[in-house]
């Protein structure tokens, strides 16, 4: 199992994240979130990483912004958080996370379809597309999408991830990932200690995978 820790604000938290074995870290560009980061503040962030994939979160931005920013960020990936179509993603300029959020109309096989390298399934509101630090049903959301291989392959699961719930959410749906922001934050700012907390239970779920595996 992977681990994207997101909304990423401080230099501090962003090495940290890399220091403790993340494999992605985000950086939200929605205005409305306040998570927010302004581009040229992620810039800096991203020049000092070394080998964390950086993530810039997206929600219906037009797609030149989209564009000019993870280029001047140095963005690895693109997540588009909105109601961004086909069309609209084969324009972007970076390899895409799609993030869909889960309800009883989600269809599998069409977000299995969307020319993104990942999936991302969240819970979600009108007014807030995704970081609302609430679960989704997990169970009926990994029937769905256990019926479409190629899907959950490539699945990050968000959504009130903490550390205490990665061992129930590898063994509800085995995702590629999980996607984690509020768990890993005190009075609304990163806590390195948090970060680290969080990473060692990554390692020990995916520790206990590969012991299961070898007996």
């Amino acid at each position: 199992m992977k681990a994207k820790l997101c909304g990423m604000k401080t230099l501090a938290a962003a090495r940290a994240a890399e220091e403790a074995g993340a494999t992605f870290i985000g950086f939200i560009f929605w205005p409305k979130s306040h998570r927010y980061i302004a581009p040229n503040d992620a810039a800096k962030i991203a020049k000092e990483l070394h080998h964390v994939k950086t993530v810039g979160v997206f929600v219906d931005e037009e797609i030149e912004r989209v564009n000019a920013i993870a280029a001047d960020v140095g963005l690895d990936y693109v997540q588009l958080h909105g109601h961004e179509d086909v069309a609209y993603a084969n324009q972007i300029e970076r390899p895409i996370i799609k993030a869909y959020r889960y309800s009883k109309t989600f269809d599998a096989r069409d977000a299995a379809a969307y020319p993104a390298k990942y999936i991302l399934l969240d819970s979600g509101t009108a007014k807030l597309p995704g970081g609302t630090g609430q679960r989704f049903a997990w169970r009926e959301a990994a029937q769905a999408v256990d019926a479409v291989p190629e899907l959950k392959a490539r699945l990050l699961i968000a959504g009130g991830v903490a550390e205490d719930n990665v061992a129930e959410i590898e063994q509800t749906f085995h995702p590629f990932g999980v996607d984690v922001s509020g768990s890993l934050e005190t009075d609304g700012e990163k806590s390195i200690e948090k970060i680290q907390s969080f990473m060692k239970a990554v390692a020990a779920v995916n520790e206990s995978t590969r012991e299961g595996a070898a007996s």
